[in-house]
């Protein structure tokens, strides 16, 4: 009798011991990543150029608007050396 009373405290002793010592499970870090759809929108600009019939440097504004006419433009004459990089003396003096 003693045994069997013996059996049931050490189990009861055990039961207790493993439910306030036992890991918690934490559900957040087992869980499976969820992906996160992101969605970006980049409008396209308007260009700010338009050819106009400018040709030489000399009519241009700015660098940019050199690089816009030799990029698209037919019939400049910017680029003397042909490396095309446009207007590479003052009054532009643009360098890339």
């Amino acid at each position: 009798m003693y045994k069997g009373l013996l059996l049931v405290v050490a189990a009861a002793a055990a039961f207790l011991y493993y439910k306030t010592h036992a890991p918690l499970e934490n559900v957040v870090a087992d869980a499976e990543p969820q992906p996160i759809a992101v969605s970006v929108i980049t409008p396209t600009p308007e260009p700010v150029f338009r050819c106009e019939g400018k040709q030489h440097c000399s009519q241009m504004a700015s660098c940019a608007e050199a690089r816009f006419y030799l990029k698209n433009c037919p019939s400049v004459k910017m680029d003397g050396d042909g490396d095309g990089i446009p207007c590479e003396t003052p009054p532009l003096q643009c360098t890339f």
